[in-house]
């Protein structure tokens, strides 16, 4: 098991980086990321896969919300997909590899791998592959997580030496409506903690009172959550979390 670095309890992470479409920023772009930087805070982003195997900074499986176009990511190669233009900005679709280049050590990146089998089943472990290929001589503070805990068990023998977490919350029913009620019954109790070797997790601010919450945190634990859009709520999910995502405001960094 290995520990996230100390910083990932001090700075404040900006969820999907410091996206504002007003602004020209949106979510997971290049241009989030360095406003994010700028403003001295660490970054949280998503990885897809995409046809012919890269590492891709975007959240959902289609590209309909967040582009022009419609289908899924996983139905184009990387070169298109770094063409089309993600809505509210100037910047096609990063991968992976681009943003390491362009983050370079500077801040924490917390880094979330998205399902990619619908049922949080064994992986192929492609997405997770293609990640530690990326990550291979990088030297920034990274962590690794996922909602699902096995492709938190393929990074284990992949990247055995990087900070591995599970994202984790209540699993409402109404949330995940694809997902087998008893995967999620399984999955809101975090069973695969000490399995995957994970250090840390990453839980909504709505569950923070999960006993199982406080159980890994008194056993040392980072205590992450998702996702902060208020002051307010940043101050009630600090007496739980070590540390928050957030969007939508500026999280105070701590001097």
């Amino acid at each position: 098991m290995s520990a996230l670095p100390a910083v990932f309890r001090r700075v404040p992470l900006a969820h999907r980086a410091l996206h504002d479409v007003d602004e020209g920023r949106p979510e997971n772009s290049c241009a989030a990321i360095r406003a994010a930087m700028d403003a001295g805070y660490g970054i949280e982003i998503d990885l897809q896969l995409s046809r012919d195997g890269r590492a891709m900074v975007f959240h959902d499986y289609s590209l309909d919300r967040l582009t022009g176009e419609k289908g899924a990511i996983q139905q184009r190669d990387a070169a298109e997909l770094g063409r089309i233009l993600l809505t509210g900005g100037d910047e096609g679709i990063p991968t992976f590899a681009q943003v390491l280049e362009l983050v370079a050590g500077r801040v924490p990146l917390l880094i979330e791998l998205k399902d990619q089998h619908g049922q949080m089943g064994v992986t192929d472990e492609r997405l997770e592959k293609a990640v530690a290929a990326d990550l291979a001589g990088y030297s920034g503070p990274v962590g690794l997580m996922s909602f699902n805990p096995n492709s938190v068990m393929s990074l284990a023998g992949l990247v055995p030496d990087l900070p591995r977490g599970i994202v984790t919350e209540a699993y409402p029913a109404e949330h995940w409506r694809l997902l087998k009620p008893e995967v999620r019954r399984r999955l809101r109790n975090i069973p695969d903690f000490d399995r995957v070797g994970a250090s840390f997790i990453s839980h909504d601010k709505s569950d923070l009172d999960n006993p199982r919450v406080a159980e890994l945190k008194a056993r040392g634990a980072t205590i992450l959550c998702w996702t902060i859009r208020s002051r307010e709520q940043e101050t009630e999910a600090r007496k739980v979390a070590h540390n928050i995502t957030f969007e939508g405001y500026l999280a105070e960094i701590p001097s």
